[in-house]
């Protein structure tokens, strides 16, 4: 039997605000253990809850930027089950009217296309504490509750089950990352939990139109295990359904240092939560103006970023996207341009692409926790541009920036690498190149063009990399002319 996937994405993603969504207890991440509650976090008998406006204006900024419809009028319910970290015994979610329903988000597909995924709805919620069951290393027969994160406010996206595949599923993942993080409403860090995802799995006989049963892949905390946990769960239900087996609704958990997904629980349906209308809240009614406001202050989202960066400063699309990718990446690179010019923006984003990145990944670091500024960058791409310093030397000059975080300038000038114009000291090496390496001129003058590579090479060497390359290839083909 041929079958197909069929995968949807429940993301949850931690609302910018300075206090939960229910009391005034701090959000701050990486406070002491149980030092950022209160009485209503910790669901005490007879304490009211009271809504967060921010948390609120988050949320419509959200879906506004997925294309949603905002309700004017949305309640809020209570998801009622039980478990240790939710003192309260029941969520305060929303069910039957969110605050935003049919958006989407168009992402690019492995084969190059644009592609659809519907989102079925943006809804508002508290988060639940945190159980830890082992101290670093050391796994504990018993398990510890952290109450920060209690009522901390979330924003829930759900997808239709449009995604097609892991890479699918992980594009549209970063995709929403990179909307959210441009409009403000968090910072989708996965490693502090700002953004967790759960992924919904089925499989069904290619072109049928009846979806398989799913299983809910929780525990996914990385891209990573995104794109692994989907292959793997893809698998597992291929060999279940090909052996005449029988695919069980469950919530599995994604082990990622075995690479495996595990049972955890059958899965639950809507009516297991008994949800109903939370009592202690009053319906939220938001108002045109207030709706107006809001949408006039949407920033430039990643899409309309990248159609302007290939426009105005004849980007690929390649680069553009990788630029625009991380909104923190993409300021980054309009605060270099802005210094060196527009004329430069290609070979900044040249240099950001390859060397500057590849050095941030190696150490581990983000573009803001870089010690090369923009103006840094602009600086040392204007010196090549002058032809101050060569390519060659440039990297070196960038080394040693990316280590100290000092001034390009400066250090061409303190160790001597501006690069040398000076055609009778040029030529003096092009003919020593020329007397050193006979077979490559026998090939250049034999029609072997390329074969001019090597004499360049011989003499960029003799000049530590100081000799204008153009200057190089001239003064030789001059001379291999006569």
């Amino acid at each position: 039997m041929t079958l197909e996937p069929v995968i949807g994405l429940e993301v949850h993603v931690q609302l910018k605000t300075e206090s939960k969504l229910f009391c005034r207890c701090s959000t701050e991440f990486g406070a002491e253990p149980n030092s950022q509650i209160c009485p209503i976090c910790c669901g005490h008998p007879g304490t009211l809850p009271y809504l967060n406006k921010k948390a609120v204006e988050l949320l419509v900024r959200a879906g506004m930027g997925v294309g949603c419809e905002i309700a004017s009028n949305s309640i809020f319910a209570r998801k009622q089950y039980f478990y240790p970290d939710l003192p309260k015994a029941y969520q305060i979610s929303q069910y039957d009217l969110p605050l935003a329903i049919n958006g989407k988000v168009v992402i690019t597909t492995p084969e190059g296309k644009s592609k659809t995924i519907r989102v079925l709805r943006i809804h508002l919620e508290e988060d639940a504490g945190k159980l830890l069951h082992a101290i670093g290393a050391r796994e504990l027969d018993y398990s510890l509750v952290d109450l920060n994160r209690s009522s901390v406010p979330l924003a829930e996206c759900v997808s239709e089950p449009d995604l097609s595949s892991p890479e699918e599923a992980y594009t549209y993942l970063t995709t929403l990352k990179a909307i959210f993080q441009y409009l403000g409403v968090s910072d989708c860090d996965m490693e502090k939990g700002s953004l967790r995802c759960d992924a919904n799995v089925s499989l069904k006989p290619v072109g049928h139109k009846q979806l398989g049963t799913r299983a809910e892949i929780k525990n996914l905390n990385s891209f990573k295990s995104v794109k692994e946990s989907i292959y793997y769960e893809i698998k597992r239900q291929t060999e279940v359904l090909n052996t005449e087996g029988r695919v069980i609704q469950e919530t599995r958990l994604w082990d990622d240092q075995k690479g495996v997904t595990v049972s955890m629980r059958s899965k639950e349906e809507a009516h297991d939560y008994r949800y109903f209308p939370e009592p202690d809240l009053i319906p939220i009614q938001l108002t045109k103006d207030y709706l107006s406001e809001i949408r006039a202050s949407l920033p430039e989202l990643p899409d309309t970023k990248k159609h302007r960066f290939m426009t105005d400063y004849r980007l690929t699309d390649y680069d553009a996207t990788v630029l625009i990718g991380d909104k923190a990446l993409a300021d980054y690179f309009e605060k270099a341009v802005k210094v060196a010019g527009v004329e430069a923006a290609k070979p900044v984003s040249n240099w950001m692409t390859t060397e500057l990145l590849g050095r941030l990944k190696g150490a581990k670091q983000t573009i803001e926790e870089s010690s090369v500024s923009p103006e840094r960058l602009a600086e040392l791409v204007n010196l090549i541009q002058k032809g101050t310093i060569t390519g060659k030397v440039a990297k070196d000059v960038f080394t040693e920036v990316f280590d100290t975080g000092g001034s390009p300038s400066k250090i061409v000038e303190a160790k001597g690498l501006k690069a040398i114009g000076d055609t009778a000291t040029i030529e003096k090496w092009c003919a020593e190149a020329i007397a050193e390496m006979p077979k490559a001129v026998e090939e250049y003058k034999g029609g072997k063009e390329r074969a001019i590579g090597s004499l360049v090479g011989l003499v960029m060497k003799k000049s530590q990399g100081k000799a204008t390359p153009q200057l190089v290839n001239e003064i030789l083909k001059k001379l291999l002319s006569k």
